[in-house]
């Protein structure tokens, strides 16, 4: 991970403030257009931002779009077929195929939230193309983040998309949508923040974001705040912030408190009696569904983008985040997610957790030992087994 100073990094809260930006952004494209997401709804949200990309496909851009095949396999043929008429080159990645065998590569997803425009511009986050309110029964919008980049990590993730999509046209054989080699991304300096791209992939990557969670972890001091849908980590990840939260540093988890993927919402919580008795602060926001993946440390160092914290994201999918050394940029994330805790979570109490109910102790524990099986049986390595349960 090589850190670039002289960028401009911008916190873009939920889809509200996102898309605008991302709608402006294509717009004003002037050559490519990178788009990757996992899910590419078609809801208002959508169709809004398909038909920004064919607008901008007809007047002569490149428009490269890769959509995961699992997380967009309910994008409708006809809205795909519109917009390959228009000229956006499309492509989905590991697409979907009846089949009654089970096998690992169909969990390896491509979990980035990406976009790259004339290589002057980008975002990143864990925000997909769909609509805030597109989640059934939900009042206010959902909760997550991206960032806008400008400065000289453009040239890091211009490549990261210009690598990525070229490996994806070889699988499709698509040989003439491969990308023209002489476009080069900006990279003078436009702001003062030091920043960092850390990808996750099943080559010379795998272990990269953990790592740079485990490095800053060890080196905090003060405070740790990680906020994350989906968390279920790994041993070495449990006993960095239990050892953190031993040398006297506060560690906050902000967690999914609704329920939305039925296995890992009670698979997590197998691992709060531990968290718990190390006084690890735990927080369940229940105010929406929650879907950020971010992080802030000592109120200088912070990390946002797609990977959350469970073997599906560190082990399995292709991630992307921005991680940025800026006390500005820290500061005004460890603001939004305390305002979080504040208005739309509830602690998790240390006693009462310890008397809930049998039943719920018994799917707890139920739901945690079907988690470390379909983890262990693909070959992913082996998870200690939490206490307290």
């Amino acid at each position: 991970m090589r850190f670039f100073a002289g960028n401009r990094v911008t916190l873009l809260h939920n889809g509200a403030e996102y898309f605008p930006e991302l709608e402006k952004a294509i717009k004003n494209a002037a050559l490519e257009i990178f788009l990757e997401a996992y899910i590419f709804e078609n809801d208002n949200t959508g169709r809004r931002i398909a038909e920004a990309l064919q607008h901008a496909a007809q007047r002569g851009i490149t428009v490269h779009l890769l959509l995961d095949g699992f997380g967009s396999k309910s994008l409708p043929q006809e809205m795909l077929a519109g917009m390959i008429q228009a000229g956006i080159q499309v492509l989905l990645f590991r697409p979907e195929v009846l089949s009654f065998k089970f096998r690992r590569q169909r969990l390896r997803r491509m979990h980035r939230k990406l976009v790259v425009i004339d290589g002057r511009i980008a975002f990143i986050g864990g925000i997909n193309i769909i609509d805030d309110m597109h989640t059934p029964k939900q009042v206010p919008p959902r909760f997550d983040y991206a960032v806008k980049v400008e400065g000289p990590l453009l040239r890091v993730i211009h490549a990261a998309a210009r690598d990525l999509w070229a490996r994806v046209t070889w699988t499709h054989l698509r040989r003439e949508w491969g990308y023209t080699k002489g476009r080069t991304a900006a990279s003078q300096p436009c702001g003062q923040q030091r920043a960092a791209l850390v990808t996750r992939d099943n080559l010379r990557h795998r272990r990269d974001i953990e790592q740079a969670y485990l490095n800053a972890i060890a080196g905090a001091k003060q405070e740790i705040i990680i906020a994350n849908a989906y968390f279920l980590p790994g041993r070495n990840f449990r006993r960095a912030l239990v050892n953190a939260a031993a040398r006297g540093v506060r560690v906050i988890l902000l967690l999914q408190g609704r329920v939305e993927y039925l296995l890992l919402h009670y698979a997590s919580r197998a691992l709060y009696g531990n968290f718990l008795d190390s006084g690890v602060e735990i927080y369940e926001y229940h105010k929406s569904f929650m879907h950020a993946k971010v992080a802030v440390m000592d109120g200088y160092w912070a990390t946002v983008g797609s990977s959350n914290i469970d073997p599906f994201s560190m082990l399995l999918g292709r991630e992307a985040n921005v991680m940025v050394e800026d006390r500005g940029f820290a500061q005004q994330l460890r603001q939004s997610l305390m305002q979080a805790v504040a208005r739309g979570a509830t602690q998790v109490v240390r006693e009462r957790w310890k008397n809930r109910a049998l039943a719920q102790r018994i799917l707890i524990w139920i739901s945690y030992g079907v988690a470390r099986f379909i983890t262990g049986a693909f070959g992913y390595g082996r998870e200690q087994e939490p206490r307290n349960l």
